[in-house]
């Protein structure tokens, strides 16, 4: 069903802690996707790049998979008892 996405986000506390999804593994239907993003780029830019012909190859012999990704700064943030996520940031935030 185009409508929807396979994907979740996992909360504790009411702060969002990670994002899960299933990867597209459809060698052909990532070929379509890459050939209209292309196409509106050439339209739009003027430019066209030839496709990632390795990765598509990869694509059609991996099986289902699935990935998530942690917010290892919200997770400290919330096992610290900080209220702002600036608090526990590793990396300094630019000024404006």
């Amino acid at each position: 069903d185009p409508r929807v996405a396979e994907r979740f986000e996992l909360y504790c506390c009411g702060v969002e802690l990670a994002n899960g999804f299933g990867e597209l593994t459809d060698a052909e239907e990532q070929r379509r996707r890459f050939v209209i993003e292309m196409d509106e780029k050439q339209r739009i830019y003027g430019e066209r790049y030839p496709l990632d012909e390795d990765f598509l190859a990869a694509l059609a012999i991996m099986p289902p998979a699935s990935g998530i990704a942690l917010g290892f700064d919200r997770l400290v943030m919330l096992a610290t008892g900080a209220q702002k996520i600036e608090d526990v940031i590793w990396t300094p935030v630019a000024a404006p």
